[in-house]
């Protein structure tokens, strides 16, 4: 059956206080916390997003037209992420949130001292290896702590705030790393804004985050008497084989979540590189890059809970339309403002298809099994990082042509956006 629901295993059940209460205002503290801390998460890796790849060569020796090797970073990131995506829900779900937040943060510890004493490109690319099990993990747990504080009816709306919160922060990291390359240099600057960010990321989780388990298992007792398979026990295989390949509706939505990968590795990897080779600064390159980020994260306050009025279906498909078009037309336009707009253009297309995607699924996951079946799709959706900077990699790499990723790019999300529009039912709606 088409979106059916599945149910994950649990080692961990926390008694359910009668008196706890889900919604967005009624939680707005612990609410507002998990906010700072995406913020946080979200600057740790807008940090690395326009700087290492502008100074791939002037830094990291990397020369001319080796675009394969430039996008390494990125495939070591989108691999390793996407694997701890799989894992954190399920890890969620046995430990609970907040140790896993924790445990991502400790491990991001070591990333600045890496890229401020880093002697080769090898160097960057371990950090970025932990970058993705920091992001895997901690972005992970922000989202699955306010999809159990909220309300069932609140997934797009959660959703929504929280990619909000991300990419705001992405682009905000963006432009002031690269003031702080251009004023202090490329190690000392992102060493210093790391190493602040990481920290106060951990110091938060440790001593301000609650853990939200107890509202999960009061959302599961909730659904029960909607759930027919709510005793039957499934392993993360069994669900990951369902989710991945055999329910055809998350099948539709796990390769739209892959595929849109594609557009945001191509803005991580090559476009800071195309703005250079059209005689932008660093700092100009990225004050565009951030247009994108800025309205990705932006409107998604629109977009999240719009999609929870108007069903997901038309937000998904649009949104993957408007960012293949706006990825076309950048090699042909030679302009600073008309670069501007199309990453605005790129950024609106994001924010309606990224938390829809997310909501979507929610809408077919059961509380006490929505983090494993959560952390299924942003597998395939963070797997697309490797499969879209590989690909791309190779493409460029062989045409030796920097505009040939985006080609390949926007091909890609709008053949996805057809597959969404012939498997998932026709308005996926909370």
């Amino acid at each position: 059956m088409e979106g059916k629901r599945f149910m994950q295993t649990q080692t961990v059940k926390p008694s359910v206080s009668p008196d706890l209460q889900h919604g967005i205002k009624t939680n707005r503290w612990q609410i507002i916390l998990q906010l700072i801390q995406v913020f946080l998460v979200g600057l740790t890796i807008g940090m690395t997003r326009t700087v290492i790849p502008g100074l791939a060569d002037t830094e990291f020796g990397l020369k001319g037209q080796q675009f394969l090797l430039l996008t390494s970073f990125v495939v070591v990131f989108g691999a390793v992420k996407a694997v701890m995506n799989l894992l954190a829900g399920r890890f969620s779900d046995h430990y609970g949130r907040k140790r896993v937040l924790i445990a991502g943060w400790l491990i991001a510890i070591p990333i600045p001292f890496m890229i401020l004493y880093a002697p080769s490109w090898n160097w960057i690319v371990a950090a970025t290896l932990l970058l993705g099990i920091n992001q895997g993990l901690c972005w992970s747990m922000t989202i699955n702590s306010k999809l159990d504080l909220a309300r069932i009816d609140q997934k797009g709306l959660v959703n929504g705030i929280n990619e909000f919160s991300g990419y705001a922060a992405v682009a905000i990291a963006g432009v002031v790393t690269a003031y702080f390359v251009d004023s202090m240099g490329a190690r000392q600057g992102l060493f210093l804004f790391g190493g602040v960010v990481i920290l106060l990321g951990l110091l938060m989780a440790l001593f301000s985050v609650r853990e939200t388990m107890p509202w999960a298992e009061a959302h599961h007792k909730q659904s029960l008497h909607e759930d027919a398979a709510a005793t039957e026990q499934q392993s993360l295989t069994t669900l990951f084989i369902q989710a991945s390949w055999r329910d055809k509706t998350l099948l539709a939505l796990n390769q739209a979540g892959l595929v849109e990968k594609f557009t945001d590795a191509l803005v991580w990897i090559f476009l800071p590189v195309y703005f250079l080779s059209q005689d932008l600064s660093l700092l100009e390159g990225s004050a565009i890059i951030s247009v994108y980020a800025m309205v990705w994260g932006g409107s998604q306050l629109i977009t999240g809970p719009l999609s929870d009025k108007i069903g997901r279906k038309i937000l998904i498909v649009g949104g993957m339309w408007i960012c293949g078009i706006g990825l076309f037309i950048i090699p042909h336009t030679h302009s600073v403002l008309l670069w501007t707009i199309e990453a605005g253009m790129i950024g609106a297309g994001m924010a309606m298809l990224y938390p829809t995607l997310g909501a979507a699924v929610a809408d077919f996951s059961p509380a006490r099994q929505r983090g494993a079946l959560l952390g299924v799709y942003r597998f395939w959706r963070d797997f697309g990082y490797t499969v879209g900077a590989l690909t791309m990699g190779l493409v460029a790499q062989w045409t030796q042509a920097l505009t040939s990723p985006f080609w390949l790019a926007s091909a890609a999300m709008m053949i996805s956006s057809l597959l969404v529009l012939l498997l998932v039912p026709g308005r996926v709606k909370s």
